[in-house]
């Protein structure tokens, strides 16, 4: 129950926030545990509604282009969203190929179905990448009927810039323990190798790995 409202409830804000004015954000991160290595990362939003449950996919739309943007942090009030995003939506190109600089531009943003945004998740089984020792709290808290509790899959990976840890599935039975159980130790803290996050830096466009 809790959960169905907090999502009406940000589904809502979103939606009635039509002419909000977004943001560039050049520097990738997930306040729920979205791993960056299982994503796009050039299309994510960080609003200041907390993430939904029931969908992460936004719809932002200015004069300049249309966009599905995954919704996996929470700001401390701006409408930020990638760098790569916001420049496309500034000037209809993207930002290693044409950097603009610049601060809010209006947008109309609704809520979207996750199906709009089914291209930005990268796992093998098209599953939201969480982080299995750090998003437990969302993951649980969403709901097992929820599409959180349906369609994700939860990672040994210790940080979202995903440099430490295994890139393996853990699983979680929660008739058993609160605690996922995956092939290695969970929230091993040993480099994890080819896996780099990169970021697009604000006015250059020239790429930097994600911290």
């Amino acid at each position: 129950m809790f959960s169905s409202i907090a999502t009406a409830l940000t589904l809502a804000s979103v939606a009635a926030a039509t002419g909000v004015s977004i943001t560039p954000h050049d520097k990738f991160s997930s306040s729920v545990g979205v791993l960056g290595c299982h994503i796009d990362t050039n299309r994510v939003a960080y609003f200041p509604s907390f993430p939904s449950c029931d969908s992460l996919c936004i719809k932002v739309k200015t004069d300049k282009a249309e966009l599905f943007l995954l919704q996996i942090d929470q700001s401390g009030g701006a409408h930020d969203i990638s760098y790569d995003a916001w420049n496309m939506l500034n000037s209809g190109e993207s930002a290693t190929s044409n950097p603009t600089m610049g601060g809010g531009i209006p947008a109309e943003v609704t809520p979207a179905d996750m199906s709009d945004c089914a291209d930005l998740i990268k796992t093998p089984d098209g599953k939201l990448p969480l982080m299995a020792a750090n998003s437990i709290g969302f993951y649980v808290g969403c709901g097992a009927d929820s599409w959180v509790g349906k369609n994700s899959a939860l990672y040994n990976i210790q940080n979202s810039a995903c440099t430490m840890g295994f890139n393996e599935v853990c699983e979680l039975d929660l008739n058993v323990s609160n605690q996922p159980s995956c092939p290695h130790m969970l929230g091993a803290q040993n480099p994890l190798s080819g896996m780099t996050v990169e970021d697009i830096n604000y006015g250059t466009g020239k790429l930097s790995a994600a911290q």
